[in-house]
């Protein structure tokens, strides 16, 4: 599918002072311009982002109140809950959150609900499980911030609730808790709003302690860069700290999952937590319980956490089975009944689709097509769905559009779940799509490639390479970097290589670089045709088996077009 090129604006003068005030290479200096860095005091603490430049944890609202109860909790001996939810961010919380409260003298237990029975956040089904504990307080983690009915009913049990949860409040009161730490808090002073809830617990045990818990940084990593927040300010330096500790983690758990998922002795990035060891930490929670992820991170010996992680390994090779029959059989219907003239949102349904990976499923269509999709897993007449958006069209709007044909909802811009009975789907289906119509302009539809600056080609090289990595962890917020070169002629014929891969040379008439396009063998013909082509690509190192040399990892390829907007001084 042709890609619409977005060729951010250099600034030049910005630049020149970014460049010669750090003493950085000029395209890295464009780079953080345009990650909206916007003076050199910010860009030095963007590339500098180590622990001294966390925020005093004393600016969250509440935090005093909630460390207050929980020295009453210590001094009468109480037995607390912690309730969190069943995702990598939740389970990473509680087990944080845990080894805290234990370190701090507490009788704690733990409680994840079960997302087919008793789907997302606190629910009254926990009020009887607290008083058959004898619990008098009760932690709620990455959830609780629209619990208002629920905490309620804990309240009347004299059950007092603490609320640590970065999900945006709704407008209107908050939940009568003791403590609500949420720094999206209208009347929160915290500076930095885009923490993860692992990231808050952490937050919260340096107010207890009275120092940040360096050796639990690998803890607050995953569940940041698996919940995909921002990887900007204090979550910037939370992994970039964090992936240094990977390698000596002291969690048993996290040390046998590396193993089992045969990444032990890496150098941990982003990718392996978000593709690798994120997924297996989900799988439990989306087949059934997630009580076993928490039960990994929870491990006391050896033994005991290669159980867990080879659990968790099966797990995830039941989801991924489960996953690709249903992928299958969608993209069957896609392809049979979706009339794209017409219907410019996706909405399938089918009987006896597992919950549990119809979100995943929802992405794979929308990112094979480009379009917003619902996938429904029905169940005799009552639906559940989840859905997933492209760039500009406004998910939880259009639901709310919709709202008199759907049982319930909820969710933001790119992604939302909902309930409706079988009867109201097609309704549902020609409302959504007649709100589409009014609301997305046809480009929409139209993929974008963001390109960072264009570059020649002659100016890459390995030096460069290295300053650019100044900007790592990359990630939500702050992307590796994508640049594009107008004009290359293609060196000598292509390669398809296995699994659809691309491989070629390309020269501006002065260096010829080597290209490498993964699943991009469509292309071939595009290659081999045109006289000249102007190519999107990232920059990577080739150092299999020889000396590192550059190589090109494309993200487009199109006939050469004339225009040069973009172009970074790189001199």
């Amino acid at each position: 599918m042709q890609k619409q090129w977005r060729v951010k604006t250099p600034d030049p003068k910005l630049q020149v002072e970014f460049s010669n005030s750090l003493a950085i290479h000029p395209v890295v200096a464009q780079l953080l311009i345009n990650r909206e860095v916007k003076t050199v005091e910010e860009a030095d603490r963007f590339l500098k982002s180590d622990l001294s430049f966390l925020h005093d944890p004393f600016l969250l609202k509440d935090i005093d109140k909630a460390i207050a109860r929980l020295q009453i909790a210590k001094e009468k001996k109480e037995h607390v809950l912690i309730f969190g939810d069943y995702d990598v961010d939740g389970v990473s919380s509680s087990a944080l959150l845990r080894k805290c409260l234990k370190k701090w003298g507490l009788n704690v237990s733990n409680y994840i609900p079960h997302r087919m029975k008793e789907g997302y956040g606190l629910n009254h089904g926990v009020i009887e499980y607290a008083k058959n504990l004898n619990i008098t307080l009760l932690f709620c983690v990455d959830c609780g911030v629209t619990a208002i009915a629920q905490v309620d009913g804990l309240n009347k049990e004299n059950i007092d609730v603490i609320i640590l949860d970065h999900h945006e409040p709704p407008d209107g009161k908050l939940p009568n808790a003791v403590a609500v730490i949420n720094p999206k808090r209208k009347d929160c002073p915290y500076p930095f709003k885009y923490l993860a809830s692992v990231g808050l617990v952490y937050k919260f045990a340096h107010a207890l302690f009275g120092k940040p818990p360096d050796d639990d940084l690998d803890l607050v990593t995953l569940g940041t860069i698996s919940d995909v927040v921002e990887l900007k300010g204090e979550n910037r330096i939370f992994v970039k700290e964090g992936l240094k500790k990977f390698a000596q983690t002291t969690n048993k758990g996290l040390a046998a999952l590396m193993d089992v998922a045969r990444i032990k002795g890496k150098t941990i990035r982003p990718y392996h937590i978000g593709f690798i060891l994120g997924p297996r930490i989900n799988a439990t929670g989306r087949l059934g319980s997630a009580e076993k992820s928490l039960n990994l991170f929870l491990s006391e010996t050896d033994e005991e956490a290669y159980r867990w992680a080879k659990n968790l390994e099966e797990d995830n090779r039941s989801r991924q089975k489960t996953q690709s029959g249903i992928v299958d059989e969608a993209m069957a219907i896609v392809a049979r009944d979706v009339n794209f003239k017409e219907h410019r949102i996706i909405v399938l349904c089918k009987e006896g689709w597992h919950r549990g990976v119809i979100g995943i499923v929802a992405s794979r269509i929308m990112d094979t097509y480009y379009r917003p999709t619902i996938v429904i897993s029905l169940d005799d007449e009552l639906g559940v769905g989840s859905a997933r958006s492209i760039d500009g069209f406004h998910l939880s709007k259009a639901l709310n559009h919709c709202s008199s044909l759907l049982e319930n909802f909820g969710g933001h811009e790119h992604a939302a779940g909902l309930t409706i009975r079988r009867e109201n789907i097609d309704a549902f289906r020609q409302a959504i799509n007649d709100f589409a119509k009014d609301t997305m302009d046809s480009h929409m539809l139209i993929p974008a490639c963001d390109i960072d600056c264009e570059i020649p080609i002659a100016q890459i090289d390995l030096e460069l390479i290295k300053a650019i990595d100044v900007l790592e962890p990359f990630g939500e917020g702050n992307p590796a970097p994508v640049f594009c070169s107008r004009r290359l002629t293609v060196k000598g014929p292509a390669q398809v290589l296995g699994k659809d891969t691309l491989k070629f040379w390309v020269s501006d008439g002065k260096t010829i670089l080597q290209a490498v396009g993964f699943g991009m063998a469509c292309y071939y013909d595009l290659v081999m045709k045109a006289k000249t082509i102007d190519m999107a690509f990232k920059l990577a190192v080739d150092d299999w088996n020889k000396a590192p040399t550059v190589q090109l990892e494309v993200k487009d390829i199109r006939e050469s077009e004339m225009t040069l907007d973009g172009l970074c001084n790189t001199t």
